[in-house]
């Protein structure tokens, strides 16, 4: 069986979509994927045993100058090679209208969530096969599901499963500045994100630093803009055993990840990756709730400034202005959680 999968970003999405590839290769002998993916993320299903190829799109270029990509011709080579393939079914994982679309050009069974499941619901009207799926759980769970629906298998109580594999990444040589230190245990703070209130203030990375440093760590900073970086540099200065990475692409952030005896995370896509490689991680949340979209993973545990369990009005969301989240703390709750004895 040949199944096409539309999952186009984020890094996170794609990530939480890969345990539900390890349920299907179970539960059906010899199945085999394609994936629809953005271009900036498209060695991510990859690393899974189940994919067999990886078709790039460009939505996020291609949308800022329509013309020149129709003009260059990239649009006609994206959808020849949906023509070309036969399938026995789509799997429209995403759920928006953008990637609703992009199932017009593959002569196959479309499944997807129905109008009550999904994000946005005019999409779901591209389906031929429409699965409720229930809002309330986490995004890997409904995924799950949703391809346990399509494939017509029953879906596993148990947790999901990323499936990749620690040896791809053990051939990457990784920066000098790794393994310089490489006497003293690692870790590795992924301090950038998206959203402005998503941020932990610099001062209480700088605090953290130092707490780590002064019980026998070695703290490594990436980054992946040029913001992230001057970030990065102001944190490291606060210590004198905690040093910016150069900037890595994500085979070689998954290898530098994997040299750490933990992280500590705010909500972000590095974050997930954390998660899918099963490296311990203390992750920070303020305005998005860990029980739907959080990392996944029973050495995953997440710190919020809210509780979600009671008003929301009531509690602070912004992690930018929270001082519940105190350094202190999350050393004492990486300390207990995470760090090996």
């Amino acid at each position: 069986m040949k199944v096409l999968i539309i999952k186009t970003s984020s890094l996170g999405d794609i990530l939480h979509t890969l345990p539900a590839l390890t349920d299907a290769a179970a539960a059906i002998n010899g199945i085999r994927f394609d994936w629809i993916a953005e271009e900036g993320f498209q060695e991510i299903p990859t690393w899974h045993p189940a994919v067999n190829k990886v078709i790039p799109v460009g939505l996020r270029r291609w949308r800022k100058n329509i013309l020149k990509t129709i003009w260059s011709g990239e649009w006609s080579v994206f959808k020849h090679q949906l023509r070309s393939e036969k399938y026995h079914c789509v799997i429209d994982a995403q759920g928006l209208i953008k990637s609703a679309l992009l199932t017009r050009y593959v002569t196959a069974p479309v499944h997807g969530f129905d109008k009550k499941s999904i994000r946005e619901p005019v999409a779901s009207y591209a389906y031929s096969h429409r699965h409720n799926v229930s809002k309330k759980q986490h995004a890997i769970e409904r995924t799950r599901q949703l391809f346990a629906a399509s494939l017509k298998y029953s879906a596993p109580l148990s947790p999901g499963q990323f499936n990749l594999p620690s040896d791809r990444f053990s051939h990457l040589v990784l920066p000098n500045v790794v393994t310089k230190n490489s006497t003293k245990p690692a870790l590795i703070f992924l301090h950038g994100t998206t959203r402005k209130e998503k941020h932990w203030s610099v001062a209480n990375w700088c605090k953290l630093v130092t707490i780590a440093e002064q019980n026998g760590f070695v703290i490594y900073l990436p980054w992946g803009n040029e913001q992230e970086q001057q970030r990065a540099e102001l944190i490291a200065a606060s210590g004198q055993n905690t040093f910016v990475l150069p900037r890595l692409n994500l085979e070689h952030l998954a290898a530098a990840l994997l040299q750490a005896q933990a992280v500590v995370a705010v909500d972000s896509g590095p974050g997930h990756l954390t998660a899918a490689l099963n490296i311990p991680a203390i992750s920070l949340y303020g305005p998005t709730c860990p029980k739907l979209i959080g990392t996944y993973g029973t050495n995953q545990i997440h710190l919020t400034c809210k509780d979600y369990s009671a008003d929301a009005n009531k509690h602070e969301t912004d992690l930018t202005k929270t001082t519940l989240l105190t350094p202190e703390r999350v050393w004492s709750e990486l300390n207990k959680h995470c760090l090996q004895p």
